[in-house]
């Protein structure tokens, strides 16, 4: 289980570095709209996202389970 923890938040890093190294422009755009939103608004998008991860995350668990 902490291999697994440990593992996710690596790839998580990477996923994370991607956009900024790749496209450091396009990101720091994307940045700047974000900053523009209400915190009600970002709210939403950080619940999308998790709920997101979630559903993916409980999708692949049972397809491999199977």
């Amino acid at each position: 289980m902490n291999e697994t923890f440990w593992a996710a938040l690596c790839l998580m890093l990477v996923f994370e570095g991607v956009l900024p190294f790749a496209a450091p422009h396009r990101w720091r755009a994307m940045m700047l709209q974000a900053a523009q939103l209400t915190d009600a608004q970002l709210r939403g998008v950080g619940l999308a996202a998790m709920l997101l991860g979630m559903g993916l995350l409980l999708w692949l668990h049972s397809t491999l389970a199977s």
